[in-house]
């Protein structure tokens, strides 16, 4: 428990040991942190809960620091169990504590833990008076599932983002300005890369329809990571660069190889590109992990793909990747493929085809080589990577 405003509270979890969320899909080296909120006000409100293994302690704790049975009403921001696990628990010992969600969260919920509590729909413009504060409802659907919501706290002008704004990002504090900034930036953007990049179009719409209810906010506090006091703005600025097809003006060549031809391909490509002032970076699909990839791709303004041709397909490494960026429908990154084969030699045609599907503009014819490259072919990917290069710097995206 930690106090972050007058008679509020952070009372989550923080998850040093994970490594893996969503499952297995999203790489978190910093670990973790559950954020729940309560509001000691005239009225008690729990905001949110944690994931579903910390049910037990989290809600002892609740007890044993304000009472169960002094909870007024949860607010579920939204029902995934990382943020809504502890609800079953808490709701066995006080089934009659009033939740408040979207109608799509009291939906989900019932679906989730197949209960039908006394649910409280609200929507956008809802408003509780808890005493000295007043909570406003936000409704932020598919950022990122259909329920999410967020709470405005009026009179601490305190936004309770849930997912939005937030990082996959432990530490022994619980403020932005007392973390290190590369550390936290780095998280927030792999974080929007991973999770909210499907969603530009409607986070672009929900920063305007934020701004455009003048609430004072001088404290941003999402359901992941650290919390955003120092400057909060911040972070809704960077989701507006980063919500607008958003690149940095790199290449990233990722690629997977058998043998080291491939690999011979990529590393004369980054120095084409290098050679005209682009700059590159090199990936191992094998080797690296997949959301520091995607983010890589996500900074990107253009990405060169290459695999060994492995029984008339590509290899399996950039097969996962390929599947990765498909379903983040990244817009406005343009594209090239190349690779190393034996006798057959489909990787080139296969990657083109799935980068086309996956909203990435073609620039560039791709590049085979058969067997190991000679010094000559490695001339041409070098030439390659500089065409590529020219290119990028004239395409208008």
């Amino acid at each position: 428990m930690f106090q972050i405003k007058d008679k509020i509270f952070w009372v989550g979890y923080k998850d040093w040991d994970l490594k893996k969320f969503h499952g297995e899909e999203y790489s978190t080296h910093r670990g973790s942190s559950y954020n729940s909120y309560l509001i000691n006000d005239e009225k008690l409100v729990l905001i949110d809960t944690v994931w579903t293994p910390y049910h037990e302690g989290f809600v002892e704790e609740l007890d044993q620091k304000f009472g169960i049975d002094k909870i007024n009403l949860i607010v579920i921001n939204h029902c995934e169990v990382d943020h809504a696990g502890s609800l079953s628990y808490l709701l066995e010992k006080k089934p009659d504590i009033p939740v408040y969600c979207t109608k799509k969260g009291s939906e989900m919920i019932k679906k989730h833990f197949h209960k039908d509590w006394h649910f409280n729909v609200v929507k956008t413009g809802d408003s509780i008076e808890i005493g000295q504060y007043k909570l406003i409802f936000i409704e932020a659907p598919m950022l990122h599932w259909p329920d999410t919501m967020m709470t405005y706290v009026q009179g601490a002008n305190l936004l309770i983002s849930n997912d939005p704004f937030g990082q996959h990002y432990v530490s022994p504090h619980y403020f932005n300005d007392q973390v290190d900034q590369g550390e936290l930036y780095y998280e927030a953007l792999k974080y929007y890369a991973n999770i909210i990049t499907p969603f530009n179009k409607l986070v672009k719409n929900k920063i305007k329809e934020l701004k455009s209810l003048n609430l004072p906010i001088d404290m941003i506090a999402p359901s992941h990571g650290v919390i955003w006091r120092d400057n909060p703005m911040q972070i809704v600025e960077k989701y507006e660069q980063w919500c607008s097809n958003y690149h940095e003006g790199t290449v990233t060549i990722l690629y997977d190889t058998m043998w080291g031809a491939t690999k011979k391909m990529a590393l004369a490509m980054a120095r084409g590109l290098e050679n005209k002032g682009v700059p590159a970076k090199v990936i191992n699909t094998a080797k690296f992990d997949k959301n520091d990839i995607v983010t890589e791709v996500f900074r990107s303004k253009g990405i060169i793909v290459g695999s060994s041709t492995i029984n008339n397909g590509i290899l399996s490494s950039m097969a996962a990747t390929l599947e990765i960026i498909k379903g983040l429908k990244f817009k406005e990154k343009v594209a090239a493929a190349f690779g190393s084969y034996g006798w057959s030699g489909e990787s080139v045609k296969i990657i083109e085809e799935w980068l086309r599907e996956s909203g990435f503009k073609i620039i560039q014819e791709g590049k085979k080589v058969n067997w190991d490259p000679t010094g000559d072919e490695l001339n041409e990917c070098i030439a390659f990577g500089e065409v590529f290069a020219e290119q990028i710097k004239s395409y208008v995206m």
